[in-house]
């Protein structure tokens, strides 16, 4: 059977929530770069594969599909074992648990954290746009607060949707790695229930894997 196909670039952070869930499972998977420089992303044999012209795209035999989450829920439930099951759909309240705090970080935790770290890493470093502070700032202080409830509810769980690790957690992993390395990585150590979680996402295999082809800008 050929391995899926994972369109863009390894270090993208949408590109590394699929992969990092492929490592997850075990599964074979070949990355297929996507030159953004060259508007690779908008050509029609990109655009028949994801007809938004982003990234990523994935490929499972004739199946193509779009949205990172969308395709990390595909590869849990195709490759699911008793030993990786992350989404947990076995059980109706652990479901609902790892539905409600994937919400949490799609729409809640990423909106807090993302534009600090396009702010300091990728606007500078890639794009030759300077840090906007104000931008920043207002930022820390909307992730400071979600951080609060995550503190609270990390000081009752080991993980988010329970004592288990999940979907909802590793969700957090890319934009957050990238975040760690910003001049605002200390803002963890407020929070020292969320710091060991984050430690303990880290310390997993396919985490240590995939972080080790997402090099980010030097803040």
């Amino acid at each position: 059977m050929a391995p899926v196909k994972v369109f863009g670039p390894a270090m993208s952070t949408n590109v590394a929530r699929v992969t990092l869930f492929l490592e997850e499972v075990g599964a074979e998977y070949e990355v297929v770069n996507i030159d953004f420089n060259t508007m690779e992303h908008k050509s029609p044999e990109h655009l028949a594969r994801n007809p938004f012209g982003q990234i990523p795209a994935f490929q499972d035999g004739d199946l193509l599909l779009w949205e990172s989450r969308a395709i990390s829920k595909y590869v849990l439930r195709k490759y699911k074992t008793d030993g990786v099951d992350l989404l947990r759909e076995g059980n109706l309240e652990e479901a609902a648990m790892v539905d409600v705090w994937t919400e949490v970080e799609a729409h809640t935790y990423n909106p807090a954290l993302s534009p600090i770290v396009y702010q300091c890493l990728i606007n500078p470093m890639m794009r030759g746009i300077p840090t906007d502070e104000k931008v920043v700032a207002e930022s820390l202080e909307k992730l400071k607060k979600v951080l609060e409830v995550y503190e609270a509810r990390l000081s009752k769980h080991s993980y988010l949707a329970g004592d288990f690790a999940s979907f909802a957690d590793l969700n957090h992993f890319p934009y957050t790695f990238y975040f760690m390395a910003t001049p605002h990585a200390a803002l963890f150590d407020s929070y020292p229930h969320v710091k060991a979680w984050w430690e303990r996402l880290m310390a997993r295999p396919a985490v240590k894997k995939i972080a080790a082809t997402m090099v980010p800008p030097k803040a």
